[in-house]
């Protein structure tokens, strides 16, 4: 049995009932934290809380070489962690459907995602988000702008009034330079509000810093206003709003500070 568990978005405690109790039933327990992580634990805290081992494996891995994380579901009960809902990123997905292709029987058990949380912490409405999408770092891409997908993106969802997460770009392993297993770097809102203002126009949007934790930062500006702001540790992300609900415009004005004038109320 292969069992893929969120952990939630902020500490050893932020995973479910259900998640804890499989967690210290499994006999090995794998997690990666490349595609996102925990802001307020670390893999000893984990370790502790949940009195296990726990082997953290790079990128490479579990995408191109999974083998150990396979063979222990095979042989076991193996548990697969990862920060917020397991299923998000597609890379887990393709180690599930490998591990069906073993005849492993999988099963998956559930955390609240960053985006849950942000339509949550911004009074943004849930089913008013559209497509999200995910702004790089530009060395990542080979340029020095926003990509053009993000900004299709963006005008997508705008075109049909749906509001857009932004996530912002995480690098763990690699770096400017290349591969580095020391390296570790979080695209801060501030940083994506300023590509955003020069690469796209500078409108309305919303920083989410640190969602699911005690002190998670919710503010509404213009981007250029934005970043010039200094949000604090990570993990960050924005929200580009579509068209506003009233009630919308009223929480963002409440919750988030928006300047009145921006809300087009």
């Amino acid at each position: 049995m292969l069992t893929f568990i969120g952990l939630g978005l902020y500490d050893e405690r932020s995973v479910t009932v259900e998640g804890r109790e499989a967690i210290r039933a499994a006999d090995r327990v794998f997690a990666e934290f490349y595609t996102s992580r925990l802001v307020g634990a670390d893999v000893a805290d984990l370790q502790a809380y949940h009195d296990v081992d726990i082997e953290v494996r790079p990128r490479e891995g579990v995408e191109r070489d999974p083998d150990a994380i396979l063979d222990a579901a095979a042989g076991g009960d193996a548990a697969f962690l990862t920060a917020g809902d397991t299923m998000i990123s597609t890379t887990h997905t393709d180690l599930r459907l490998r591990a069906e292709e073993r005849g492993i029987d999988t099963r998956v058990i559930h955390g609240v995602t960053a985006q849950s949380a942000a339509s949550s912490l911004t009074g943004l409405q849930n089913y008013r988000f559209g497509k999200a999408t995910t702004l790089p770092f530009p060395y990542a891409h080979g340029g020095d702008d926003v990509p053009g997908s993000v900004i299709e993106t963006i005008e997508a969802n705008r075109e049909r009034g749906l509001h857009t997460v932004v996530y912002l770009d995480i690098k763990v392993g690699t770096g400017p330079t290349g591969s580095d297993p020391d390296h570790e770097e979080y695209m801060t809102a501030d940083v994506g509000a300023e590509l955003l203002a020069e690469g796209w126009t500078d409108g309305l949007a919303v920083a989410v810093a640190r969602a699911g934790s005690p002190d998670a930062v919710v503010a509404a500006d213009r981007l250029s206003a934005l970043a010039d702001r200094d949000f604090g540790d990570p993990l960050h992300l924005l929200v580009i709003p579509g068209d506003l609900h009233h009630i919308e415009a009223d929480a963002l004005a409440g919750l988030a500070d928006a300047p009145d004038e921006l809300l087009d109320r």
